[in-house]
Order: structure tokens, then sequence, then C-alpha cells
């Protein structure tokens, strides 16, 4: 299983950007999928959560409540990050990964992570 996250970049506070991130899963619609990010310092955390199966379910922490949505694509293997009104706290790289549950917010209940994608806001 490979997870490729994109999308990442410079932007200015209050403006927008939308991740992606590719799965190599056979059957990705099977799976959990979140984001995490983790700021120079920080411990990786979570920010939303979308769950498997025909009842979709979300889940958000609540600094980006509002402000971001998650949403996948399973034609296209992809989950979405789309981030609105952007502040200079989220800064970080941005993590996706891959549950074997039906939806977790917790990082122990990722069996997969891709490689990260850099979003810079800046003030």
């Amino acid at each position: 299983v490979q997870l490729q996250a994109s999308g990442g970049g410079l932007v200015q506070a209050g403006g927008s950007l939308r991740l992606s991130c590719a799965a190599s899963i056979r059957t990705f619609g099977n799976y959990g999928m979140g984001w995490f990010r983790q700021a120079p310092g920080n411990e990786r955390e979570f920010v939303a959560a979308i769950s498997r199966g025909a009842v979709v379910s979300t889940s958000y922490t609540d600094s980006v409540k509002g402000r971001f949505t998650i949403s996948r694509d399973n034609a296209k293997n992809t989950v979405y990050l789309q981030m609105n009104s952007l502040k200079s706290e989220d800064t970080a790289v941005y993590y996706c990964a891959a549950s074997n549950r039906r939806i977790a917010t917790d990082s122990r209940g990722y069996d997969y992570w891709g490689q990260g994608t850099l979003v810079t806001v800046s003030s």
C-alpha cells in the first residue's frame, strides 16, 4: 500500500489549498482515511477523518471545523482535504493515512501512512 500526498505549498493567511492523497489500494473504499499534521517541534496531530462505506461520516479537530473539508473519490482512489481561511498556525507537514477501521481519529488507528506534504501559511 502506498499513499502519495500532494498539493502543499506556500499561501498567504486567509487563502486556500486543496491537498490530495492518491492511494495504491486495490479496495480503497474499504479503508477509513485521515489527515494528520505535524508542525516543527510539535507532535503529530489529528486533522480530519472520513469513514469507509456507503454512509460517509467525517470528523474534524476543533481548530479546523468550518474551515477544512475532507472528502473522498473512491473511483479515483483519492482523498482530499480542502483548506480554506488558512491561518499561520496551520503551517505543518500534512500526512494522509489509511485505516482498516471504519473511521479513526487517533494515529494508532491507522495502518498506512503517506510521506507528507508541506503547507506553509504566511501571515
